[in-house]
């Protein structure tokens, strides 16, 4: 018999390794902020009483929601298990104005069925990163702005540069995700406080050992770009993920330079009316699970 449960922290460990077998690369906490940005937002299928499924279709507010983690164990799949998950996250979300994913390639005509439309590619960059390389030093076109730690800057400046800029407001899970224990957050940040861009490094489980994942990566221009960048790498020795929007070619050039190379692409699609308009000042998504 199959059953769609809610997640409950006791199953932690199954759904970060459902995502670690499928090269997610889940970065360390990624799933628990997942499920306390919406407490009723990541859901595991069960048949015969074990896991072989799970989505994640949490709602950031009444205009966006973003589905994810979507995830059938191989040998459970062509059972209608990942369409049941499926329609309990559209459900779970009817009420919300647009829902954005990321489509693997050869799921865009299913969710193009559903009434998604395409937007733009996401792709991921790897590196294999050792701290005595050399990173570029590109100047912004702001010198009175200053890379700072996350103790050095208060959390609502960087939220407000955050709601400007990104598609849709998301104060909770922001302060859930820079607040986590796990890696290092450096902001832009001028003589008044103010933020004008900030970058997030954490670990992550890669199918074999450990990495690290950069996102959100915002910026006001490639110079401050970089500069965040470069804060993010340093002393992080390892493989580097960065997922990269199809809407800022500057990040390509950037990660293109430091040698960062296109490992995978994924579509992003939305259904219904964007909050808002893409903003080039995004250069790293957070995650492709949560958008």
């Amino acid at each position: 018999m199959l059953e769609i449960r809610p997640f409950t922290p006791a199953d932690l460990d199954v759904v970060t390794a459902l995502a670690r077998e499928q090269d997610f690369a889940p970065g360390i906490g990624d799933i628990e902020i997942y499920a306390n940005t919406d407490r009723q937002g990541v859901w595991l299928a069960w048949q015969d009483n074990a896991p072989v499924g799970c989505i994640a279709a949490v709602t950031y507010n009444p205009d966006y929601a973003f589905i994810g983690l979507f995830v059938v164990k191989p040998e459970h799949r062509g059972q209608g298990i990942g369409r049941r998950l499926w329609q309990h996250a559209l459900k779970t979300l009817s009420g919300v104005q647009c829902i954005g994913l990321e489509a693997a390639v050869q799921m865009v005509g299913f969710y193009e069925r559903a009434g998604f439309q395409k937007d733009c590619i996401t792709t991921r960059r790897q590196m294999l990163f050792r701290s005595e390389a050399s990173l570029d030093a590109s100047p912004s076109q702001r010198s009175d702005v200053a890379v700072v730690p996350l103790h050095e800057v208060s959390l609502e400046a960087i939220q407000r540069y955050d709601e400007r800029h990104e598609i849709s407001p998301r104060p909770h899970f922001l302060e859930l995700w820079l607040r986590h224990r796990a890696g290092d957050v450096f902001a832009a940040r001028d003589a008044e406080g103010e933020c004008h861009g900030y970058v997030r490094i954490r670990p992550c489980l890669l199918p074999i050992g450990e990495g690290w994942r950069v996102g959100p990566w915002l910026a006001e221009d490639p110079g401050m770009a970089s500069l965040l960048l470069n804060n993010a790498l340093d002393h992080h020795n390892g493989v580097v993920l960065i997922d990269t929007p199809g809407h800022n070619p500057s990040a390509k050039t950037i990660l293109s330079a430091r040698g960062f190379k296109p490992m995978t692409s994924t579509v992003r699609m939305y259904k219904g009316v964007i909050p808002r308009g893409h903003d080039r000042n995004v250069y790293g998504l957070a995650c492709l699970e949560l958008g």
